[in-house]
């Protein structure tokens, strides 16, 4: 009687074992660890290629405060620039981290991301961004202070909220579609009419004019960026503009946000003849119009970022050479 009780036990035992997920595999040795961090993965975390995004604006900025008053206020033009390029790779960084703990970038098409790749600690990724928001804080209080205009703390404070805000806290505006707007109020409007406001105390109409520009070709780099990881970003939840309207309205979208820039220089050049050169930012805007309409995978729309990017500094500097002339 033993003898049958053990094989039963025995067959009980093999049972349990063959249990679970067969299709799963089965783990071998030690789990492969993610290599660290290099200074290029942190350089290419930082997205030089939205650079220009920040520099166009003060470009722009600069050249409508040199309408009003021909001395170049260089000091404050620099740190405006340092504060719109800290803001710029803060934002960068930040979203990395927000992105990566959420889990947005795991299937990301684009280069990858510090966090999502476990390259770099969480912690360590929060630490930078904060950093370069500190640095853009630092600046923006020497040009408070320079100036004398105390409540632009307050609207250097809202630049910093609204970075953070964009893919951070509980419920991030950059997922519920807002991203554009917020990109066009912040890296057009207050961007380019604040460098002129930090210089000569007024903004002239040529600063709001050329604030619209700067800010529709800044959402438009941000539509490239978002049609590239729509299908990534309709399974993870994240509900931004280009996945709300679909492929076609954003690639419509995008064509009308590269151009309109154009109209408002032809309108400028009436007055400033210079600024129709800026129509020659339209060769590398059309460039980057053709790989919208007609990619055929994501990643190449990684390159009609990058050209968008150039159109802005291209567009502001000629933009900045037709005021100050």
């Amino acid at each position: 009687m033993a003898a049958p009780s053990r094989k039963k036990r025995s067959s009980s035992a093999a049972g349990r074992k063959a249990r679970g997920n067969p299709q799963k595999p089965k783990a071998s040795g030690s789990p492969v660890v993610p290599s660290r961090a290099t200074v290029g993965d942190w350089i290419g975390a930082a997205r030089l290629r939205t650079l220009p995004l920040a520099v166009s604006p003060v470009l722009i900025g600069t050249g409508a405060a040199l309408v009003v008053d021909r001395e170049l206020h260089w000091v404050i033009a620099l740190a405006c620039l340092v504060v719109a390029v800290s803001l710029q790779i803060g934002v960068n960084y930040a979203n990395d981290y927000s992105d990566g703990i959420r889990g947005t970038d795991d299937h990301r098409v684009g280069p990858a991301r510090l966090t999502a790749s476990r390259k770099a600690r969480p912690r360590t990724v929060l630490t930078v961004a904060l950093a370069f928001f500190g640095i853009a804080a630092l600046a923006g209080l020497a040009i408070v202070i320079r100036t004398q205009e105390w409540w632009m703390l307050a609207a250097g404070a809202a630049c910093i909220v609204a970075a953070w805000f964009y893919t951070g806290g509980k419920r991030p505006y950059g997922y519920a579609g807002l991203g554009e707007l917020f990109v066009f109020v912040f890296f057009g409007l207050v961007a380019t009419a604040g460098t002129a406001y930090a210089q000569v105390g007024v903004v002239p109409q040529e600063a709001w004019f050329g604030a619209v520009a700067a800010g529709l070709l800044a959402c438009a780099v941000l539509l490239a960026n978002n049609l590239r990881d729509i299908d990534q970003d309709r399974a993870a939840g994240k509900r931004t503009l280009t996945v709300r309207i679909g492929k076609r309205a954003t690639q419509a979208l995008f064509t009308l946000f590269l151009l309109v820039p154009f109209g408002i220089s032809a309108y400028l050049a009436l007055f400033f003849p210079i600024a129709w050169l800026t129509l020659l930012a339209l060769i590398p805007a059309a460039a980057a119009i053709l790989i919208v309409w007609t990619y055929r995978a994501p990643r190449e729309l990684v390159v009609a970022l990058g050209v968008t990017s150039l159109t802005s500094l291209v567009y502001g500097a000629l933009l900045l050479w037709a005021f100050a002339a």
